[in-house]
């Protein structure tokens, strides 16, 4: 760091009044990749740190001068992630990071009780650092770790947030969208023919916009019953929607498969689901044709390369979930690189005010990274003022009654 600069001091100061007073001290100078297999690399700390909107970014130090990073990240439960991160620093510090699969191993069989949205989302970003550091120690892209590319590039999609914004997309390159039913009130267990009917028109009106060359994917959320859900899919199939994801309660995987049975749209299901085991019973009841595990919580590009190849086997494409940040983004297309199944990339930010080359979409897909790693870099002076928030997730309630319901 070059202290003469008022805005590295900014930096500093912000990460100093997050705790993260680590942030400041010296790293070691960085050697030249490639880093022979016979040479020392340890992990010297781990450093977490909350960004804007709601994201926590991981930093994997080591003794060579290469940081490795990751998104570490349960929506809304960015402190107690934090400090399970912490709680690994025992077993991670002072170890060579190379030997991704089998730190892998120990960080989820070590803790007994597996699994979990909080173990696999820490283990995630870890994995995604470790790997970034590989990646960097060789000189080369994850995806060449992975097996080399199997495509030139990668397409994404974006979030329709209304007219106005879908038009912007569109001439910034976007070619694939992603909504919600429309509804005028949250779902009901049972709702009426005029509330299917609103939610058909609206998704017609948005297919008018758009053309019949865009695709667009409808996200149930899992908040919508079973009865009501094959309504709204009737309702819908008539505009062809890209998927239906989360159809309904996304753990009702039995309930799920019968809907897939009784449509010919695809079904889409995996932010929620956790590692191969999880994925594993999705594919055995044929209950979606599209899983979308999400690096930061299936257990990152080791397990969803897994997943990927499980997916295969069952005829099934990867479409990876992510309404994180650039990090979470760059890890699902070093995935997407790599695999022979794969669909489509979510993603919310593509990075700008947050890594030194944000990520362009040029007819809807993303060039492939040259960089080694994940082949992003943290923007410091840009993030200087994005450092911590206090984010938590919705709290819905019944307009009429006041009942909880879901998001």
């Amino acid at each position: 760091m070059h202290s003469g600069s008022t805005r590295r001091a900014a930096v500093r100061s912000a990460f100093a009044t997050l705790g993260l007073a680590a942030f400041q001290k010296a790293e070691p100078q960085v050697k030249d990749p490639p880093i022979s297999a016979k040479e020392n690399l340890k992990i010297t700390r781990l450093e977490t740190f909350l960004v804007k909107p709601r994201w926590l970014f991981l930093k994997v130090h080591t003794d060579a001068g290469i940081v490795g990073l990751g998104e570490p990240i349960t929506e809304g439960r960015a402190l107690t992630c934090q400090t399970a991160v912490k709680e690994l620093e025992p077993y991670l510090i002072g170890k060579d990071p190379r030997p991704v699969a089998h730190h892998w191993q120990a960080i989820y069989r070590h803790a007994f009780y597996r699994g979990g949205p909080i173990l696999t989302s820490v283990l995630s970003g870890i994995d995604q650092a470790l790997w970034d550091i590989k990646g960097k120690a060789l000189g080369v892209p994850v995806y060449e770790l992975l097996g080399g590319p199997t495509r030139r590039r990668v397409r994404v999609y974006a979030h329709a947030r209304g007219p106005e914004s879908v038009k912007e997309r569109l001439k910034e390159g976007f070619t694939a969208f992603k909504t919600g039913p429309a509804k005028r009130r949250p779902a009901r267990f049972v709702e009426t023919p005029a509330q299917v009917q609103y939610a058909a028109e609206r998704f017609a009106e948005f297919r008018k916009l758009v053309g019949d060359d865009v695709d667009i994917g409808v996200d149930f959320h899992g908040a919508i019953m079973p009865a009501t859900a094959k309504l709204l899919i009737k309702a819908l199939e008539p505009y062809q929607p890209m998927f239906i994801e989360e159809p309904i309660n996304a753990q009702n995987h039995d309930v799920m498969a019968e809907i897939a049975k009784g449509t010919h749209l695809p079904i889409a299901t995996g932010e929620r689901v956790f590692t191969k085991w999880g994925f594993r019973e999705v594919l055995e009841k044929h209950a979606a044709t599209i899983l979308q595990p999400d690096l930061c919580h299936a257990g990152g590009i080791t397990e969803c390369r897994l997943i990927a190849g499980m997916a295969e086997a069952y005829y099934a494409s990867i479409a990876p979930h992510n309404p994180l940040g650039p990090i979470s983004l760059a890890a699902g297309v070093q995935l997407a690189a790599s695999i022979p199944n794969f669909l489509i990339q979510e993603q919310v930010s593509l990075g700008e005010g947050y890594i030194k080359q944000p990520f362009k979409v040029r007819e809807g897909y993303l060039e492939l990274p040259t960089g080694p790693g994940l082949g992003v870099e943290l923007d410091d002076n840009a993030l200087a003022d994005k450092m911590g928030h206090e984010w938590r997730n919705p709290e819905s309630y019944d307009a009429d009654d006041g009942s909880v319901v879901d998001w």
